[in-house]
């Protein structure tokens, strides 16, 4: 299923607040939220306003790596929803699928990581059915949630 990060917002919770990247799934109208820390949430920010701060940080030097070997990122898989052992929502799998001048490699990242890239390069992101099953959520809730960037310099 094709998708989209369609925000990066930051949830209010009994622990403090917590990041978490929306994906928008096209033709659905619930949306897969994954949770992830404050520096993964403020690099896929900066990737999708293509913000640039001079010196690579993790993500700006990993893709930098990738092309200067002659690969590029097509696009991150969100493949499946591990359930944790607490009833904790589980914990996300994803795919980043590289052209290499060898052909294709898929490469187990975290969602936020593979995320941050596609913010970079415009790569496609996917959700297999099962995992947008797993882990919809209504959209509204998060609609309301404040943005990344407003909580950012509040940090």
């Amino acid at each position: 299923m094709q998708a989209s990060i369609d925000a990066v917002r930051v949830a209010g919770t009994p622990q403090g607040p917590v990041p978490v990247v929306v994906l928008a799934v096209e033709g659905k109208d619930d949306v897969v939220p994954i949770f992830i820390g404050f520096s993964e949430a403020t690099s896929i920010a900066r990737g999708l306003e293509a913000e640039d701060i001079g010196r690579p940080l993790t993500h700006d030097l990993l893709l930098d790596v990738i092309e200067e070997l002659g690969g590029r990122i097509d696009r991150v898989v969100v493949s499946e929803i591990q359930t944790g052992e607490l009833g904790d929502g589980g914990t996300y799998i994803a795919d980043l699928h590289i052209q290499t001048p060898r052909g294709e490699t898929v490469v187990d990242a975290r969602p936020s990581d593979s995320l941050a890239l596609a913010a970079r390069t415009n790569a496609g992101v996917e959700i297999t059915a099962e995992a947008f099953e797993d882990g919809r959520d209504d959209s509204d809730k998060f609609e309301r949630l404040e943005d990344i960037r407003n909580v950012a310099g509040e940090l």
